[in-house]
Formats: C-alpha cells, structure tokens, sequence
C-alpha cells in the first residue's frame, strides 16, 4: 500500500478492555527536550533493569501476542498508511527504551500507554523486546506516491546522507548500542510524522542533537527526508550482510 502525498492528521479511536481500563491515568509527561536541563536517555531503574536482563523470546512472544500484534500485526509490520508504525528488527535496545519512556511519561504516546502499562516489569519489557528484534523486517513498507517521488527521494537522500546517516546509518539500519532506532522498512506516512513531533517538540524523548539538525528543515524538505527514508526498504539490500529483512519469496 502507497502513502500518497503529504501526511495528514490520523485519528485513532481505542477500544481499551475492562482490563487496560483500569492501569491508571497517563503520567504527567516531563519537559523532554524542551527543557534546557534535559539529558538524553538518562539513566532510571525500571529502564536499566530491563536493559540488563536477557530476554526470554518465547515470553516475548506471548505478551507480544497479547498485547501488541493486533495493531502491529503478527509480523510486526504495522500499517503502510503509517497509523501503526513497523517494529519487526528493531533493535531491542531502542524498543526498551521507547516502552520504558511511554511507561514513564518521558514520550507521551496516549494510545501506547495503557498498552505498555500492562507490562508486568522491566524482566517483561526486555522479554517483548527481545522477541520483536527476531522478526524479520516485511518488504513493502509503506511509500511516499505522488508524480514528482523520483524527485522527492533524491532530494532527500541528499538531505538524510548531509544530516542523517552518521547516526543512523546510510542504509537506515540505526545503531543498537548509542539507541539509534533502523529506519529501513519503517512506512513514510510514520516517519514524516515523527519528524515533524521531533521538530515542533512534540516528542518529549527526542535526541537534542536530532532536535538541533532537523529544526531547520520545513515541511517539504521533511517529506523528502521521509520519502528517502522509506525507500530504503524497497532498495536492493544483501541478504548475508541485512539478515534482519525477510528473506524474498
């Protein structure tokens, strides 16, 4: 499926269980990257328990079913119009930190929370975590589809290899040790999003170096970034040297 253009605003309605109902109201989200005193991926204890613990993946794989695949499917491929973003291969590092930040106020994500709340502890966080980094990437992430996309994609790729691909990699796939999320088979419509909570200080838990570089770009120039980004899923990629994509059919 295609992303045609420009991202628009997504409403997304949750039906919570009596269940989830009742994990309690969302935390005050902190100043994140607003606040001059702000520290990028501080130390706390429920995140740094879950990062010291080895993941059990067949645990993982349970909570994941109860908790995550019915809107980020069983393959952890979530949805090309970029509602629900593609989790499969992330690094377990950056899954942990994202839920421990929902979890704790620091990313304020309202449809997320009562979701990751149910999360037992930090054994149950790295448990999930470690199970959705063995899944395989899905080709076919959602793409920017408009007539001047060829265009658009060489313009951003000009932009994401000047600003982007130190961190994250020319070929998107991030770094697990410094948190920097793989970018390659993440949907367009998802990553223009993120992009622009990142620039407007929407996203409490963002990078401030990421903050500083992108802060200068408008809208046109974060759809390009974003329409270059997502290509790089459907780009020729080596199996022996990508493993974490789906082997081709």
């Amino acid at each position: 499926m295609m992303f045609k253009g420009l991202i628009v605003a997504v409403s997304l309605t949750l039906a919570v269980s009596p269940s989830l109902a009742l994990a309690g109201p969302l935390p005050e989200v902190s100043a994140g990257s607003g606040n001059p005193d702000y520290q990028w991926n501080a130390p706390y204890p429920e995140k740094n328990a879950a990062l010291a613990a080895v993941g059990d993946a067949s645990a993982g794989e349970e909570a994941y079913k109860a908790y995550c695949a019915a809107c980020h499917l069983p393959s952890g491929g979530g949805n090309a119009d970029g509602s629900i973003p593609q989790l499969a291969g992330q690094h377990r590092t950056v899954l942990i930190k994202q839920l421990a930040d929902i979890r704790a106020g620091l990313r304020a994500n309202p449809t997320m929370y009562p979701l990751a709340i149910e999360l037992s502890d930090a054994q149950a966080l790295a448990d999930v975590a470690t199970y959705i980094a063995t899944l395989c990437i899905p080709r076919g992430a959602g793409q920017y589809e408009a007539p001047d996309a060829a265009k658009q994609i060489a313009y951003g790729k000009m932009l994401f290899e000047k600003d982007c691909g130190q961190c994250h990699g020319l070929n998107g796939d991030g770094m697990a040790e410094k948190f920097y999320p793989v970018l390659a088979g993440q949907h367009y419509a998802y990553l223009l999003r993120q992009l622009v909570d990142i620039r407007d200080g929407k996203r409490g838990n963002a990078h401030p170096e990421m903050v500083r570089l992108i802060a200068k770009y408008d809208n046109a120039q974060l759809v390009a970034i974003s329409a270059y980004q997502a290509s790089l899923a459907t780009r020729p990629r080596g199996w022996a040297t990508q493993p974490r994509f789906c082997s081709p059919e």
